[in-house]
Parts: C-alpha cells; structure tokens; sequence
C-alpha cells in the first residue's frame, strides 16, 4: 500500500538559523597534552567586516580558502595550529591550539606558532589573554606548592578537581609582565569532546568575569553624581512645603533640570548595568557546570570569583537600583509640584473669572441705564416729530392744540419705544441660544 504524503509546507524564513542556533560554537575535541593561546578583545560589532577580512588573510597564509559572507563563529585547522573564532555582542574571542607540550608547561605557547604580524594587526582591545596548557595525569601526587612556585610566581593558587574529579584546573587569574595569564588543566579521565567543553568553561568565565566588570567603573563614577541629586532633591522639597506662588517657577525649573539629568545619566548606564547582570549570571552558569570538587588548602573557582566578583555586582545593582529610584522619586516631586502650580492657576483662573463677572455685571447696568436714556431720547424725538405734524394740521385749518397733542403722545411714544427694545432682547436672546 503506497503511503499518502501532504503536500510540504513552506518553512518559516528563520527556521533554519533559529534551529542552528543550538548547534553554534560546538567545543573543540581535545587530547591531552596540548598548549592554547586564548584572546578575548574588547570589539564593537562595527568591527566585524574588519574582523573577518583578517581572518581570511590567515587563512590564505596558510592555504586555506575562506568564501562567503562574515561568521559569527569559525574553527579552522591551519596544520601548524587549530583556530576558534568566536564574535559576541562586545567582544571577539581567539583560540589557538597546538598538541603536544614541547618540554612542559608554559615553555612554548601555541600563539607563538602564529605570525607575529597577523596577531599585532588584530582589531580590538586586550580584556583576557590567557595561555593554557593541559597535561595528562601520570598518576603522581600534584605538589600545589611546587606549581605555584614553578609556574605561577609563587601566587595564591585557584584550584579544584573539575568534571567530578575527572581533571584538575589550576590558576592564579593574575596577569604577567608578558600581558598574559595562565591556566593549568591536568586530565584524568575526560573525553575529548568533555576535555573541549571543560577548557571552554574555564576561558569563558575569565571572560565574561571581565566583561561584567566594565560597569564597575561606571557605578563608582556614578556614587558621587547620586549623592548630589539625592542633596538637591531634598532641598527642593523641604522648599516645597513653604514655597510660595512666586518661589514654584523657580522650583520647577529645578526639578526639570535634576529629572533631565537623571534620565540622562539612566539612558547611558542602562546597558552597561544590564549587561553586567547578565555576564554575571553566565559566569555563575559556567561555574556550576565546573562540577568542582574542593582541594584541601585551596581556593576553589566559586569561592575566589563569588568573593571577588559577587561584591562588585552588588555595588552596580545597588546603583541601578538607586538610579532607577531617585528617578521616580524625583518623577513623584515634580508631578506635586505641578499640581501646585495647577491649583495655583486655577486659583489665578478663578479670580479672573470674578473679576471678568463682576465687569459684565457694570457692563450690564451701564447697558440698561443706556437703553433707558435710549428710551427717553427716541421718545423725545419722536414728540418732536408729533408736534410738527400736529403745527402743520393746525395751519392748514384744523382746530388743534399741538402742545396738548404732544403732551398726550409722550407717554404713548415711551411705551411704544420701550416695548420695542423688549422686543429687541428677546429676540438677541433666542438667536444666543
């Protein structure tokens, strides 16, 4: 029976990148002994066409072709060395990679493999260079005092059994007078695919150990500008209880000057905090995925960056935080305020209102006094006007007194005249309507 199939259905446009997604920077597989050389540059992503075109430029020194547009991430096997290329948001981070130990720890680096050129032409500012080298336990005791004085100056040791004892990572995280730290790996029984992941661990929470450091400058430069708003906001509104009308102008322009400069301060610290927390919390991830088991006498990974590290942390979200709160404190003032000089004006508005009543009220009398001496005035000359015609009726011939028909019309001129401005104003007053 032949299987009936629906017709395919057209995939999203981002599946295949999305699906991908999970699959970028695979660990490298690595055998023990080896060296690696390890760069994380501080680089903006404006940097990348930069970044990639000198990566190509390796590439074709040592025969091989690199086509396509710029990766985010690219492993090349060069012969003399292994690459791992890594772009982030921020930074860019460099791995070199040579078998062997060619006579023990830290004789030779794998960088050295490199063209000296080609490295010093790489875009970007130094925030990790560490060199590593991974050796294979031959079953003897680790001398910690020995390695410390050996191979990291005499330093107070970082060390545990990672990978549930399935190796041991050494360190010191100081830099040498060569700009470079160093990490030791031992392997006892890890996987290649296990020995790539635990060394990628390790590089990667001096990283964004790193990273997550750069707000630490920022918060401190941050305390003493606080201390001055939080000062001038409470000058303000220990003022504003007393202020007068006249004094609320002055204290506005105040509070609008101390808000703008907060929210300025806020919208260039937003993301160096923002990203702090977020380094922060992956350097935790990285470490508990260490698996670490204490060495009696040493300081283990968690222990050296949580009392290091976790401090400046919490001195940047403390910042943050009062940032974000002397913001909305001063929001809260300034929204006060302006209901101040809100009732202020409608006190302002109401008064004039007043005094705009009180004016139509004169206006109003003035009016009617007007219109009474109107009244009068139009009566007067309509008399006038009766009395000519009654003088004109007198000479031709009729027997008439044309003072005692003035007299008589007046009254009725008066009452006609003044019934006609009534007529007037209730007319003005439906059309008002």
């Amino acid at each position: 029976m032949t299987a009936v199939t629906s017709p395919p259905l057209a995939d999203h446009p981002l599946r295949a990148a999305l699906n991908d997604e999970v699959h970028a920077r695979p660990p490298e597989a690595l055998v023990a002994p080896l060296m690696a050389s390890f760069l994380a540059l501080y680089s903006p992503d404006g940097d990348r066409e930069t970044e990639w075109a000198h990566l190509v430029r390796l590439a074709q020194r040592h025969g091989v072709r690199l086509d396509g547009p710029p990766r985010i991430h690219l492993s090349l096997d060069l012969g003399a060395f292994r690459l791992r290329f890594e772009r982030h948001s921020e930074f860019v981070r460099y791995k070199f990679i040579v078998t062997g130990d060619d006579g023990g720890p830290f004789e030779r680096t794998a960088l050295s493999s490199v063209a000296a050129d080609w490295v010093a032409a790489l875009a970007g500012t130094i925030m990790v260079a560490t060199h590593v080298s991974v050796l294979k336990d031959r079953d003897t005791t680790i001398h910690y005092d020995e390695i410390a004085g050996r191979w990291f100056d005499g330093n107070t040791l970082i060390a545990a059994e990672v990978g549930d004892e399935a190796a041991v990572a050494v360190t010191d995280f100081h830099v040498r007078a060569d700009g470079f730290g160093r990490l030791l790996l031992i392997d006892r029984s890890l996987t290649p695919r296990q020995m790539g992941r635990m060394l990628q661990r390790l590089l990667e929470i001096d990283s964004y150990r790193m990273m997550a450091l750069l707000a630490l400058p920022v918060a401190r430069e941050l305390g003493p500008f606080l201390i001055r708003a939080e000062a001038e906001l409470t000058a303000i509104t220990a003022a504003l209880g007393g202020a007068r009308e006249t004094d609320e102008p002055q204290l506005l322009e105040r509070l609008t000057q101390l808000g703008a400069a907060l929210e300025s301060r806020i919208a260039a610290n937003d993301f160096r905090f923002g990203a702090a927390a977020a380094y922060w919390e992956l350097v935790q991830q990285r470490i508990a995925e260490l698996r670490e088991i204490r060495i009696a006498g040493q300081q283990t990974f968690r222990e050296f960056i949580e009392r290091r590290l976790a401090p400046a942390m919490n001195t940047c979200r403390t910042m943050a935080q009062r940032e974000e709160s002397l913001s909305a404190r001063t929001a809260r003032a300034n929204q006060l305020l302006a209901t101040r000089v809100d009732i202020s004006h409608e006190r302002q508005n109401q008064a004039l209102l007043e005094s705009m009543n009180r004016r139509g009220s004169l206006q109003l009398r003035l009016q009617q006094t007007v219109e009474g001496l109107s009244v009068a005035a139009v009566t007067y000359y309509a008399a006038g006007l009766v009395g000519y015609c009654a003088k004109g009726l007198k000479a031709a011939g009729m027997q008439l007194d044309p003072e005692i028909i003035v007299a008589i019309s007046v009254p009725i001129l008066a009452a006609i005249t003044a019934l006609a401005v009534a007529r007037i104003h209730r007319m003005v007053a439906r059309s008002g309507h």
